[in-house]
């Protein structure tokens, strides 16, 4: 009878989680809990592909994989560095923060994989393209201007074109292997104002422009902001793709806005979108689509679902961050897909082989400021909440010199080690007022320090700590805390930095022994 009746409890407790949406089976929303923004999809069999904007980060326009549009793996990037300008190398006082690569396109084409991409840094648009998206080499042919926001479309007559704009959207021929426009081609006018259906006065123009052919139908995705209100799906379709175009708003439910569609091997069909998310960044979505009238519905009753009908979330360590302890066999020089410099690397001031199980990160030059200082070594935060760690050899550095832990955006927190006339000092920095302070210092008397960031994005709550101990446990709090805005000038979600740079003598260099991520807060 006990066996029975704690069988029955069983299996109501199972019927309840699948009620409330709480089975373990289940996905939820956001799928990623991480800035992904200006995701672009596609699937090939049975496999889906999906690219993201990584703007100054090197290296940039990454590739993930799935299964099953829930669980995504980093396993490729189109490119190891945009381009040698100064803004990009952070060489005479210039950066491209918030800029660098913008909005990518994914297409898969007779055999032929194609990211493409702009960049207002270099004025230029950017094609990438692969027989093996997974392992490259990747071909890379760029022109003038950058067609911001563009969609890359093959058509079935052969015709290959970029769709493009904000507000006016506008259709450019390019060549049939999509390495430039088209000779003798003129730029068409495909949509006066493609915001007008969401009745936009003001605000964000239509912009994010995505087009896909369902059925003989062009369908085309695009994303307002009206003024006073929130990010708004809008669709356009027609039969020819000169037009005319007829337009309607398609979703408009907690700012979830800006992607396309994708269909299951099975006949599903989801649309991908983000979600502004405060300091963790832009957060993708999935949301069921169903066909009326030959437009897609998106939403369940226009609302974006907390579940779906998918495989849950494994979560995102370590498929999207990862740890890292630095230990490489022989020979070995290279870091994991997890990991981005925060603009392009100047490769001979860094090594995971001059001191086995380390990653140095060398001084080369001087430089007037965080921000500023080349070689900082990031991973994404994710949320609701994450912990990411290090323990550092600080012997080897110069007066001078600050290395450590951050978290990078404008306004960003640092824990670290500052050398100042022969004395070693632990110390936080905070940029939270826009500008750094040095909030808090604690004088060292040995070589080895254990630092720690602990991040709170809970109902956006935008918190971080930071921490430091002597032995690995026994956490210190450091200086205060520091709220996390999303600012406009970085444009991206705060990330976990390894950095180390000289203020006074290059020469220096500081050794990282692991970088340890967690999904939780370890320090309560």
């Amino acid at each position: 009878m006990k066996r029975q009746f704690l069988l029955a409890v069983l299996v109501t407790i199972m019927l309840l989680g699948t009620v409330l949406g709480l089975n373990a089976q289940t996905a939820r929303n956001p799928i990623l809990f991480a800035d992904v923004p200006d995701l672009a999809m596609i699937r090939v069999g049975k496999t889906y592909y999906m690219s993201s904007t990584t703007m100054h980060l090197s290296p940039g326009l990454p590739i993930m994989k799935s299964s099953d549009l829930v669980n995504w793996k980093l396993v490729n990037y189109a490119y190891d560095t945009l381009a040698s300008v100064d803004a990009l190398n952070l060489t005479n006082g210039k950066s491209s923060y918030g800029r660098g690569s913008w909005a990518s396109s994914l297409r898969y084409h007779n055999g032929t994989y194609y990211a493409t991409t702009f960049a207002q840094t270099t004025g230029k648009t950017y094609i990438y393209s692969t027989k093996n998206i997974e392992k490259g080499p990747w071909k890379a042919t760029s022109f003038k201007p950058a067609y911001h926001d563009h969609s890359l479309f093959f058509d079935d007559d052969g015709r290959v074109y970029l769709i493009y704009g904000g507000g006016k959207i506008r259709l450019v021929e390019l060549t049939a292997d999509a390495s430039g426009v088209k000779p003798g081609t003129t730029e068409q006018v495909l949509i006066e104002n493609a915001s007008t259906p969401s009745g936009t006065n003001g605000g964000l123009p239509a912009e994010g422009s995505q087009l896909f052919k369902v059925n003989g139908t062009y369908y085309l995705f695009n994303i307002t902001w009206p003024k006073g209100g929130m990010r708004t799906v809008v669709i356009h379709r027609a039969d020819r793709i000169t037009g005319p175009w007829e337009g309607r708003v398609a979703l408009q439910d907690l700012g979830v806005a800006q992607g396309g569609l994708i269909d299951t091997p099975d006949g599903k069909w989801y649309a991908y979108l983000f979600r502004d998310f405060g300091g963790v960044g832009r957060i993708p979505y999935l949301v069921p689509v169903t066909w009326a009238d030959g437009w897609p519905v998106l939403g369940i009753n226009g609302k974006v679902p907390e579940t779906l009908d998918l495989p849950a979330s494994k979560g995102l360590i370590p498929s999207l961050v990862a740890s890292d302890e630095f230990t490489r066999k022989t020979g070995d020089r290279a870091l994991p897909l997890v990991w981005q410099w925060n603009h392009n690397p100047d490769n001979s001031f860094w090594s995971v082989r001059d001191r086995k199980g380390f990653l140095r990160l060398k001084t080369g030059r001087v430089d007037t400021s965080f921000v500023l200082a080349r070689n900082t070594l990031t991973q994404r935060t994710i949320g609701p909440e994450c912990s990411g760690s290090t323990a550092i050899d600080v012997s080897n550095l110069k007066d001078g010199d600050f290395a450590g832990l951050s978290l990078l955006q404008k306004n960003y927190g640092l824990v670290g080690v500052k050398r100042e006339n022969g004395q070693t000092f632990i110390v936080m920095v905070s940029a939270a007022s826009g500008k750094p302070v040095e909030v808090e210092r604690v004088s060292l008397k040995q070589k080895n320090v254990y630092l720690k960031a602990e991040c709170n994005f809970t109902n956006r709550a935008d918190i971080a700590q930071f921490y430091y101990s002597l032995v690995g446990k026994a956490w210190q709090s450091i200086g205060e805390p520091l709220k996390m805005p999303y600012t406009i000038p970085h444009f991206m979600g705060y990330r976990f930095g390894l950095f180390a740079y000289a203020t006074a003598n290059p020469g220096g260099y500081a050794d990282f022994d692991f970088f340890r991520v967690t999904d939780s807060l370890t320090k309560k």
